[in-house]
């Protein structure tokens, strides 16, 4: 089953710094999920200045509880990143079409 998550970061004067202390740990995870496929993609979410407030994930289970083992040990999760959690069910149409080079990704920034 396909998953879109968001999470989005608690608004309090430390909220950053508890995103920092597990960045590295969460972005670990990441990657290994990304090598097995279960996570498809993933973007931090910004503020318009640039600051970090959130997270995206396009996500693939099995079903909603392999879903639920992997947000009880997510390390946004756990180290209490994310205030709010919003899951929504999905279907990505040829999901394929985001494995493009790395050059096609680089020419289009800014």
């Amino acid at each position: 089953m396909q998953f879109l998550i968001i999470g989005r970061d608690g608004t309090d004067d430390e909220a950053l710094n508890r995103r920092l202390a597990v960045r590295e740990d969460h972005i670990a995870l990441g990657d290994t999920m990304v090598a097995d496929g279960t996570m498809w993609y993933g973007a931090a979410l910004t503020t318009e200045d640039g600051k970090m407030c959130g997270s995206m994930l396009m996500m693939d289970f099995p079903s909603r509880q392999e879903l639920d083992e992997w947000l009880a040990i997510e390390p946004y999760v756990v180290g209490k990143v994310w205030e709010s959690i919003e899951i929504q069910t999905c279907n990505t149409r040829n999901p394929w079409q985001f494995n493009r080079d790395r050059e096609f990704y680089e020419s289009r920034k800014s």
